[in-house]
């Protein structure tokens, strides 16, 4: 008789919640354990008993807790056997140890936590070698002796000593493999930032946000793209980069970013710069927003402060506050738009609701950026006339039989009309439309300047008296 075929699975692990919040702490997320059981979740884990909070003025330096809040949890402990302990909190190395000699189970502090998320989710080859790196900088000052029959290794007769301890080549081994890390992570982003500097020509936006606030759906939305837009945290952990072509035609660059979190482990931020290079470049970003989370408002300082910490510079940001189809408590929402200032638009990734006001509020910051420019070329010039499609739809178009030249009217970036004019022929031209030059008002030959902006004066008529005019059909 044969057997039935049963599917098997790995055992959720079963863990249980505590933590503490300390008095000069805001309290985000503070009174409750709600985003640490979000990250258990994302962890495969499945959170057992009742989270346990306690509120301090100063941490203890031997075990985090007071003394009767650690009796407090071993209770707990002893009545749910959980596998695992998550404390929503760093803690140090002696800290996590003395906890463990307490409660007799292993024990998971946030960074830990965050880190085996980041590790399950990671796919591309940069993304596992940050996670790599920022998991051997955390296992570094927490190694244990595991095996103490090769405490020390003896030589021979006049060569014995105290020889070098298994902690000791455990830690060499782990610093060489730091330093590796860095080395190789050191030319990915080198890399990054020269593939960056190839899309110079392109205005880019950047989507950054707390995780889960639907940065992924708002890619989705706004490029008509594919990608994994779960409602879970770090749902993604690599940059995706997609052409977002507005109402107008005018096409920008979308990228979005590894989600955000309160108090993210310092050396996560450091490990993963490479991946936030599209955010360190972009010419403007889109702060992506849970309005209906109920401390949205915290979430949004929570980012503003690691942006802080990473951006090179001010960076002109637009707040988006998504999900406005799930708000509930229309006041909250009065104080989270009065918080994010009167440039917040208000939408809803999912349903589409206000991604209009958004496109037209990015055409707005990119008409700042750029001016009308007529293009001349001859009509033979398929390639630069290709070229200028690709980027935007031109506003007018008109053909001279006399000279077989066409002229295009466009709204381009200097980064744009520099691009263009390296790569057009000696006879083509641009001319801006309001006579000015193209950008400080000196005169040069239309060589590139350092800034990548390309200076070419309009070349007058054939007759000497002024710049060319060509007259659109229609006009």
């Amino acid at each position: 008789m044969s057997r039935i075929p049963r599917q098997t699975q790995v055992p959720q692990e079963r863990v249980l919640l505590c933590g503490v919040r300390f008095a000069d702490e805001a309290p985000f997320d503070g009174e409750d354990l709600s985003e640490a059981a979000g990250l258990v979740q994302a962890a495969e884990g499945l959170v057992v008993g009742d989270g346990i909070l306690q509120r301090l003025q100063r941490p203890s330096p031997a075990t985090l807790f007071g003394s009767g809040k650690v009796l407090e949890i071993g209770l707990e402990i002893e009545r749910v056997h959980p596998d695992a302990v998550v404390v929503d909190n760093e803690l140090s190395p002696a800290q996590g140890r003395n906890l463990e000699k307490a409660w007799k189970v292993r024990i998971i502090d946030r960074s830990e936590l965050i880190l085996d998320i980041f590790a399950r989710r990671a796919r591309t080859r940069q993304a596992r070698l940050q996670v790599e790196l920022a998991q051997n900088e955390y296992l570094a000052p927490r190694l244990r002796r595991m095996w103490t029959h090769l405490e020390r290794n003896e030589g021979a007769i006049g060569a014995r000593g105290p020889g070098e301890t298994q902690l000791e080549t455990d830690k060499r081994l782990i610093r060489r493999r730091i330093q590796d890390l860095r080395i190789e992570l050191r030319s990915i982003e080198e890399r990054k930032q020269r593939e960056v500097r190839t899309r110079a020509e392109q205005f880019t936006v950047g989507l950054v946000g707390y995780t889960n606030a639907g940065k992924s759906t708002v890619l989705n939305r706004l490029t008509g793209s594919d990608e994994l837009a779960a409602d879970m945290l770090f749902a993604t952990l690599d940059t995706r980069t997609r052409q977002w072509r507005l109402s107008d035609g005018r096409t920008v660059l979308l990228s979005d970013t590894v989600g955000f979190v309160q108090r993210l482990p310092h050396h996560l931020v450091a490990s993963f710069h490479a991946t936030l290079e599209e955010a360190l470049h972009a010419d403007l970003l889109l702060h992506v927003v849970d309005a209906a989370h109920p401390r949205a408002i915290e979430q949004m300082e929570a980012v503003e402060g690691v942006l802080r910490t990473v951006l090179r510079g001010p960076r002109e940001e637009v707040v988006v506050l998504n999900k406005a189809d799930h708000v509930r408590d229309p006041v909250a929402l009065a104080g989270l738009q009065q918080s994010a200032g009167a440039s917040a638009i208000l939408v809803s990734a999912l349903t589409g609701a206000g991604m209009d006001d958004l496109d037209a509020r990015v055409r707005e910051r990119l008409d700042a950026h750029s001016r009308r420019i007529d293009v001349f070329m001859p009509a033979s010039a398929g390639r630069l006339d290709a070229q200028i499609r690709a980027i935007c739809t031109p506003i007018e178009r008109a053909y001279d039989e006399d000279r077989d030249e066409v002229r295009v009217r466009v709204r381009l970036t200097d980064a744009q009309i520099g691009f263009l004019a390296r790569t057009a022929g000696p006879d083509a031209r641009f001319v801006p439309v309001d006579g000015d030059t193209l950008a400080g008002g000196d005169d040069s030959d239309g060589a590139p300047e350092a800034d990548g902006a390309v200076r070419i004066p309009p070349r007058p008529r054939r007759d000497g008296s002024g710049p060319d005019q060509v007259s659109a059909a229609g006009t």
